[in-house]
Formats: C-alpha cells, sequence, structure tokens
C-alpha cells in the first residue's frame, strides 16, 4: 500500500481524527501511532511490523543504537478505528507534534502522516521550488 495525499483534518476535543475515508480500509485491524519527524505517524500492523523488524536488524548490525530504536518503539501506541472512522491520538503525542485543532494528515508512502496545519503549510511552501527541481531534473522523483 502507497498513502498519498494531503487532507485537511480537525480534532476534536477528546484528541480524535476521522481518517479520510480512501485510508480507512488499510487500518481495519488496527494500527500504530508513533512520534515522526515534527509530526506524528500512523501505521498499518504490517508496516509497524515491517518498521520493527529494520530497526531490530539495525540494532544487530550495530548500525543503530539501541537506545534509539527503544525510543520509537516505547513512544508508540497500538491504536484502532472506531466506527465513525477516527483515532484517537493520545495527549502526549498531541503535545509532541503540537496538534490541536487544524491538522494536515498526509500520505507518506508506507505511513500517514499528521501535521499541525500551520508547520505543514509552511514546509510546503519551502518544499515546493525544491519539488519541481527535482520533477525538472529527474522525470520524476
Amino acid at each position: 500500500m502507497v498513502f498519498v495525499g494531503t487532507h485537511e483534518r480537525a480534532l476534536d476535543d477528546k484528541g480524535r481524527l476521522v481518517l479520510p475515508a480512501k485510508f480507512r480500509s488499510h487500518f481495519s485491524d488496527g494500527g500504530y501511532i508513533s512520534k515522526g519527524r515534527g509530526c506524528v505517524d500512523l501505521h498499518t500492523v504490517e508496516g509497524f511490523e515491517e518498521m520493527a523488524s529494520r530497526l531490530t536488524e539495525q540494532m544487530k548490525a550495530k548500525e543503530l543504537d539501541v537506545m534509539v530504536a527503544s525510543q520509537v518503539l516505547a513512544s508508540a501506541e497500538e491504536v484502532r478505528l472506531d466506527a465513525q472512522g477516527r483515532v484517537t491520538l493520545s495527549l502526549r503525542l498531541r503535545e509532541f507534534a503540537s496538534l490541536e485543532g487544524e491538522v494536515a494528515v498526509c500520505g507518506f508512502n508506507d505511513r500517514i502522516s499528521i501535521w499541525n496545519a500551520d508547520e505543514w503549510a509552511s514546509m510546503e511552501d519551502d518544499l515546493d521550488p525544491s519539488v519541481v527541481e527535482a520533477l525538472w531534473h529527474g522525470g520524476g522523483i
């Protein structure tokens, strides 16, 4: 599964987020939410298990510090969508990514990244020229 697209959403008072309809079926068995790079990442069960396996292999090969992998896994939380297609983001993860009110739900290949809407808009403006340049020179990314 490849997740793509950007969707504007709002968190309710309980920290619940309605996932875009096109993403929901991929989370019928639940998923995992974790800290991302300035955002919160939502992984499918399979995607998270693959990531955890890669972390384990990197630790065994001494390519990754055990404490880094521990922090990634310890910050993750198992989640389930409710009947309305909502996922609840814990206060801890909402505070980490400054998520309140409006958010941007962005497909990011093998996961979904949830950004503070203002932060995403600011980054998107900065990235637009770089993306156009990469597409122009490479005929695609």
